[in-house]
């Protein structure tokens, strides 16, 4: 399958957990990353932010295991099914997605984003 990267050389990406259906996060891989989650089995994206390419948890050890990766019909948006180990997000929520447009949080916070990524530094 073809995949169209747009002119950046990246592509949408749903994580999406396997056991719940939730929707975790929307990132973006280019074609290195989207190799190394086909040949590890773990999400790697590329960060716009730091302009390289991370593996999901590397920091937090959140990771994404990968069950299975889907293209649309277009081949301009994939879907990774994943098992997720710990908060997808990084302000430590079960989402990303885990506000309302009001500002109403709607999911629960799994952990404490300071406590998590200050680990490193002790």
């Amino acid at each position: 399958m073809e995949i169209k990267y747009n002119r950046s050389g990246l592509v949408p990406v749903i994580a999406q957990d396997m056991e719940t259906g939730r929707v975790l996060m929307l990132a973006y891989a280019n074609a290195e990353a989207l190799s190394l989650s086909q040949s590890t089995g773990y999400a790697h994206y590329f960060s716009r932010s730091r302009d390289r390419i991370w593996k999901k948890g590397e920091e937090s050890g959140h990771l994404q295991k990968i069950e299975h990766i889907r293209v649309d019909c277009d081949g301009d948006t994939l879907l990774y099914l994943v098992h997720q180990t710990g908060a997808p997000c990084h302000t430590g929520y079960e989402t990303c997605f885990f506000r309302e447009l009001d500002g109403t949080v709607i999911a629960r916070r799994l952990v404490d984003p300071d406590e998590v990524y200050d680990k490193k530094d002790e």
